[in-house]
């Protein structure tokens, strides 16, 4: 399991009780109709000593207010509750975008304690039913007063074009989790802080929690910066999310890690997305809709400058494909698939963000260095559910008492910030094997891969690329073809060729990609075929 909670509820929605950077003293403030603590000395240095600090103290965990009490505001109790945006930080300024925050609730039951700083001092948000709208015989009125706050929003600008009180660009909420919109205004795919023993046999995935998060008031500035204070058993963390909105969304994100405890499986920027069926493959009858995904596929762009794509699968059983590296210069999930009549649904899944992670030199001009691309695939049969993960992972593990210091670039857009100039796969298509009109041969796939654009488009008449492929077990059938798919666009070209005499239902490793007089013209295709 990927998440504490499944992924509809978060996407419809859309403690360090004595760390010392807080005090417990509630002076009341007027601003933005907030009431605030007695503001206390702050820093990301501070932040940082802190967390260093509580690695070497027990883990005690956020606080969980009134639980019988919070465990009645389900689903639909939640969504009833509004926050006044006339209560919103920032309002009137002098941030240019306002932030909201979201209620507790059955699925987000530990509160987070809100911060603002300003010129060097943060004072603590003191929790208020008042900033929220809500029925008069709710549930969520029997809480305790100063209850605390689930996660926040990033409003849009007080002076751009959308009205900024029904449009946001960012939400924290959840664990360490995190979204952004892209380009195409969208909520899909998430990030979060880090991703501690994915798919371990011996041992469950641990879920850290931002329990604090400090907004800088980052007054005049084009962007929102963000401090936040990361805990779990295994790990203590401080963050600074600096957050730029333009054609989509911009995070430069600084993190120094601090570890209680060893880590098998040690994930840094990990993406988590759904992945339920595409044209590749689809059970018959399993869906109305022609496709259900947030993503389609992996891409990666390695250290010696290949480009490939990885797309995704439903798998049998779960699956961690490891695709090793020395430095690399990024990798993503995309949503490469804007077509609405492929997905027929009014949840804009045509819409939904591809999110690139960008590494970029640590404060002393660190790299990442070796370590692994990771996928890990769970089987789903809904949409519900977060069943994808991707995320850097390094070579050797990370032992108790580590720390690190990260820094990287999220870019949350429609298609890669940084394009190839190769043609790319647009589509992988699975059959079965044989010819139309002759008997089909048992235990034979046919695979059909597309790839559009690039040097493709410019091909001298009569030229044919040359498909060149490998499996790590099988037999290629005899019968293969290249050729211009018939839809009359420009460099758009498919291969197909037969997969036999497959054996056992271990996944076969397929690699191929497009050649002319020995150069190559598209990406790298990957693909894990699972055998039936």
């Amino acid at each position: 399991m990927l998440d504490e909670v499944d992924r509809r509820t978060v996407l419809k929605g859309a403690a360090v009780s004595a760390v010392g950077l807080a005090s417990g003293l509630e002076a009341m403030a007027a601003d933005d109709g907030l009431r605030f603590a007695d503001p206390v000395e702050f820093s990301y240095d501070l932040l940082k000593a802190r967390a260093k600090e509580m690695a070497h103290a027990p883990y005690v965990g956020p606080s969980r207010p009134a639980p019988d009490i919070i465990k009645r505001i389900n689903y639909e109790e939640w969504g009833k509750i509004r926050y006044r945006t006339d209560r919103a930080l920032f309002a009137d300024g002098p941030g240019q975008f306002p932030l909201t925050f979201f209620h507790l609730g059955l699925f987000f039951q530990k509160a987070v304690e809100m911060h603002v700083v300003e010129a060097g001092q943060s004072r603590r948000i003191i929790y208020d039913q008042d900033y929220f709208d809500m029925p008069i015989d709710s549930v969520a009125r029997q809480l305790p007063k100063g209850a605390g706050f689930a996660g926040f929003r990033v409003q849009e600008a007080r002076d751009g074009a959308l009205d900024w009180r029904k449009n946001d660009w960012v939400a924290f909420l959840g664990a360490a989790y995190f979204r952004a919109i892209g380009e195409l205004r969208q909520y899909g795919l998430s990030s979060r802080g880090v991703a501690l023993d994915v798919a371990v046999a011996d041992r469950p995935e641990e879920f850290p929690d931002f329990t604090h998060f400090f907004i800088d008031t980052n007054e005049g500035a084009d962007s929102v910066v963000i401090y936040a204070l990361m805990e779990g058993p295994s790990i203590v963390g401080a963050y600074r999310f600096d957050m730029k909105r333009g054609k989509g969304v911009v995070m430069d994100i600084d993190a120094a890690l601090y570890m209680r405890a060893a880590v098998s499986r040690f994930g840094i920027a990990p993406l988590t997305s759904m992945y339920w069926f595409s044209e590749t493959k689809k059970e018959t009858a399993i869906d109305w809709r022609p496709e259900v995904h947030d993503s389609d596929g992996l891409a990666m762009w390695n250290g010696g400058g290949e480009r490939l794509w990885r797309p995704l699968n439903n798998p049998p059983r779960i699956i961690v494909s490891a695709f090793s590296d020395n430095n690399p210069h990024g990798f993503g999930l995309l949503q490469r698939d804007r077509v609405f009549d492929h997905y027929l649904d009014g949840v804009n899944y045509d819409r939904r963000p591809s999110l690139w992670v960008e590494p970029l030199p640590g404060p002393n001009g660190e790299t990442w260095g070796k370590g692994s691309v990771q996928l890990c695939e769970i089987p789903t049969d809904d949409e519900i559910h977060d069943n994808v993960v991707a995320m850097w992972v390094p070579e050797k593990p990370v032992p108790a008492d580590a720390e690190l210091d990260l820094r990287y670039r999220l870019h949350w857009l429609a298609d890669e910030p940084y394009p190839s100039k190769l043609a790319r796969c647009v589509a992988t298509r699975l059959g079965r094997g044989g010819q139309p009109g002759q008997p089909r041969p048992k235990g034979v796939r046919k695979f059909m891969i597309e790839f559009l654009g690039g040097p493709l488009a410019n091909l001298p008449y009569g030229v044919t690329p040359e498909a060149v492929f490998t499996a790590s077990r099988g037999v290629f059938g005899a019968y293969k073809l290249t050729e211009a798919v018939p839809d009359g666009v420009a460099g758009h070209w498919r291969t197909q060729f037969d997969l036999a005499n497959v054996e056992g239902t271990d996944p076969v490793e397929l690699r191929g990609y497009l050649q002319v007089n020995g150069e190559t013209v598209t990406e790298t295709w990957m693909f894990q075929y699972h055998p039936f």
